[in-house]
């Protein structure tokens, strides 16, 4: 049958208003029209629908029954547009960030509770892991976007730099280093090094500052959890190196921070963005809440500092 929405809202009203010309007011179309609408659904119905004369109308019973089943038909074209208009304007639907476990831990949680406050009818899934993997995630499609660090662009992505976080020493309370201001890479490449695993981005940059520092730092122990490796130094076992946004992941301890140097190293985080396909509204409107977050120099753990968000 072709049977049209426009055929479907012509025939309620007049059924309702009991009257083509009441019903031709309230939709603002002239009479002949809302006729020609009614006699076509009629006919493609193959059913009587009204009985008319020059004073009344009235329904017969297909057109009762007509009635019902355009009203719920009409009822649910209206949902699902105002359903669709919400998803459109970033309202409804769901989102999937791939991140870093340390920023999924302690920069994006006060700017998921934000967003969520304002728009309650969208989840977030975050899909929290190493460098690569979360990389992979965006190109995938997994993921909508990520935050991540990255050792180089990625082919099908773009990165808006977001964060950048400074490593410290991480040494065990009564340690001698701990009674320094600041610690060379060298002084920490004679110690027994606690690494984390190779996979992270964390292990990545310590093993390029102590080259740049000329250094050979063969891990004394390592471990996949920086939790793990600060327990580990709380103990006594020797010393790390750490990024801001990581420290608050290590349990409380035993522990002393002091600034990095010789040289200075900074971990930069990202937005990572696909190029070949557009982000969710839902996605766009919480990575404009995150640009909030920034604008306005939302307070991030010593050593880490927002960036000018433009392309890098």
């Amino acid at each position: 049958m072709d049977v049209t929405l426009r055929q479907l809202a012509a025939y309620s009203a007049v059924a309702r208003a009991a009257s083509f010309t009441a019903a031709a007011t309230e939709l603002h179309v002239s009479q002949s029209s809302l006729s020609r609408a009614v006699a076509d659904l009629e006919r493609n119905l193959g059913l009587r629908l009204l009985e008319r004369d020059t004073r009344n109308v009235q329904l017969t019973p297909a057109g009762t029954e007509a009635l019902r089943i355009a009203d719920q038909i009409l009822a649910a074209h209206r949902t699902g547009l105002a359903q669709l208009g919400r998803y459109a304007a970033g309202e409804r639907g769901s989102i999937a960030l791939a991140t870093l476990p340390s920023v999924a831990a302690v920069l994006l949680p006060p700017v998921i509770s934000a967003f969520r406050a304002g728009r309650p009818e969208v989840s977030v899934r975050i899909l929290d892991g190493l460098e690569r993997a979360v990389l992979a995630r965006v190109v995938d499609g997994d993921a909508d976007f990520a935050v991540s660090t990255a050792v180089r662009r990625t082919p099908g992505t773009t990165l808006r730099p977001l964060v950048r976080d400074r490593f410290d020493a991480v040494l065990p309370e009564g340690h001698p280093l701990a009674e320094r201001s600041e610690v060379s890479w060298r002084e920490m490449g004679q110690e027994p090094f606690l690494a984390v695993g190779t996979d992270s981005s964390v292990r990545r940059l310590t093993d390029a500052a102590f080259d740049r520092a000329g250094v050979a730092a063969a891990p004394a122990a390592e471990a996949g959890s920086v939790a793990t490796v600060g327990g580990l130094v709380a103990a006594g076992l020797g010393v790390s190196a750490m990024p801001a946004l990581v420290h608050p992941l290590v349990a409380p301890g035993k522990l002393v921070r002091r600034p990095l140097v010789d040289p200075v190293v900074e971990r930069r985080l990202y937005v990572v963005l696909p190029t070949r396909r557009a982000i969710p509204p839902g996605a766009q409107r919480f990575l404009e809440r995150l640009e909030e977050f920034r604008d306005a120099g939302h307070a991030l753990p010593e050593g880490a500092v927002w960036e000018d968000g433009g392309s890098d």
